[in-house]
């Protein structure tokens, strides 16, 4: 029999009751993030193993003596049995603990602190333990302030375009960015948060150097010969706009040209879905870790790798069902208003969504060791390696009924001359028909 549930960030299964070092820190994992249970007479893949009953009593008294003296501050988990047929199951249950963070005592914060990273239970880094510091005093991090910069470093005019693009009248921008966390007063001085620097900043890497995107394509499936590569600096809304021309720019489009009638375009990946996993990568990723975003084209696929783990506790199969977690409230209020993003809990069913009505292979979302990775699968790509004009020419006439010679210019990035060159090539080797003359003159495959 089943266990009816699958193991996530907040459920983990054992067959046999681990080590009691192991335990305490799944359990300091759980609290450190969103809470969970730890079920033990489960197997990995949900088999129903069950317990010897006569020790079952001892253990669940020795496990509650061992969690009380190893974690600071204390954790007091409920742990419990439920018989499922002839099957005892011990449960060890705890919530989402109020005085982050926990860590085993014995080894010290620095050493001893555990999150939930995907399926696993690992160390927390010193970034990820500022960040739980941070939310036990409920701060935000996009609302923190960069005591380095000061409001100078913020481009007023981008902002007061934002507020007239939302029918927003102001004589006091400064104000406005107070209401909007964009200034932060301290200590009677006002300073930018991270998310006015990152959004209507000046010079935003200046003060935060990791925050932006790399985009790179790579030759062939494995990434070891870069094609080409470029850094997306600036603004949120910049790095927007590049990694985004980047993408469109290096992916297959195919094209149609029926009858005599506009030309029609259409990129191989969903364009709204590259669109909503760049979109969710800029506004939920942790800022605080010290690593850019990375976007990286494979021959079979786009990776989009976002540093920081998952801001809520989703579980894969709820991926689609338009649950949200906020880690980057600022930020997200701002894109929305700039109607960038649409309501809260679309993108991930728009990305599914995407592909399903294209009838493509299923992207992936993939949470990590302190970061979340979604691939997009590329159903039509172009090998990598070096082919000639009329060999990419010839591809482009599988997908059109007819090309022109502007049709060929835009599409293998050559010029005019070149264009008319390969497929007079073509028509001499009976490959194409040349239909007409002048301006209308139309190529079709041959017969």
């Amino acid at each position: 029999m089943k266990y009816p549930e699958k193991e996530s960030s907040v459920l983990e299964f054992k067959q046999e009751l681990p080590t009691k070092q192991q335990i305490i820190k799944t359990i300091i994992g759980f609290c450190n993030q969103f809470g969970g249970r730890l079920i033990v007479g489960v197997a990995d893949d949900g088999t129903i193993t069950g317990l010897p009953e006569e020790a079952v009593d001892e253990t669940i008294e020795a496990l509650h003596k061992s969690l009380y003296e190893s974690c600071t501050p204390t954790i007091l988990p409920l742990i419990y049995t439920q018989r499922i047929q002839d099957k005892v199951i011990l449960f060890i249950e705890v919530s989402n603990g109020m005085n982050k963070p926990y860590f085993l005592t014995s080894q010290g914060l620095n050493e001893g602190c555990f999150v939930r990273a995907g399926l696993q239970t690992v160390k927390a880094t010193p970034s990820m333990i500022q960040e739980l510091q941070w939310q036990a005093r409920g701060k935000e991090l996009d609302k923190m302030p960069i005591y380095a910069a000061t409001q100078q470093d913020l481009e007023l005019a981008s902002f007061k375009t934002f507020l007239r693009n939302r029918d927003i009248e102001t004589l006091d921008e400064h104000e406005m960015c107070l209401q909007y966390d964009l200034l932060v007063e301290e200590h009677r001085r006002i300073f930018p948060s991270f998310a006015g620097l990152l959004l209507f900043g000046k010079n935003p890497q200046r003060h935060l150097s990791e925050a932006f995107i790399i985009c790179t394509h790579f030759k062939g499936v494995q990434g070891r010969e870069a094609i080409a590569t470029v850094d997306c600096t600036g603004t949120l809304f910049e790095q927007y706009q590049k990694a985004l021309h980047f993408l469109t720019s290096r992916l297959y489009r195919s094209f149609t040209i029926p009858g005599a009638g506009p030309r029609k375009e259409q990129l191989e990946i969903p364009e709204k879905a590259l669109r909503e996993v760049l979109l969710n990568a800029l506004v939920h990723r942790d800022y605080h870790i010290r690593g850019p975003t990375r976007i990286a084209i494979f021959d079979d696929r786009v990776e989009v790798f976002s540093p920081g783990n998952f801001p809520g506790p989703l579980k894969h199969h709820q991926l689609e069902m338009g649950l949200t977690f906020v880690r980057n409230a600022v930020i997200g209020r701002i894109f929305r208003e700039a109607k960038l993003t649409e309501k809260l809990g679309t993108g991930l069913r728009t990305l599914f969504g995407s592909y399903r009505e294209r009838q493509l292979a299923p992207p992936q979302v993939l949470e990590g060791n302190g970061f979340v990775k979604c691939i997009l699968p590329r159903p039509n790509h172009r090998p990598s390696h070096k082919i000639s004009g009329t060999e990419e020419l010839q591809r482009l006439l599988q997908i059109a009924d007819e090309i022109t010679v502007s049709d060929v210019m835009k599409e293998l990035g050559v010029a005019k001359a070149t264009a008319t060159r390969f497929l007079k090539q073509l028509v001499d080797e009976g490959i194409v028909i040349r239909k007409g003359k002048g301006p209308s003159t139309r190529y079709s495959k041959g017969s």
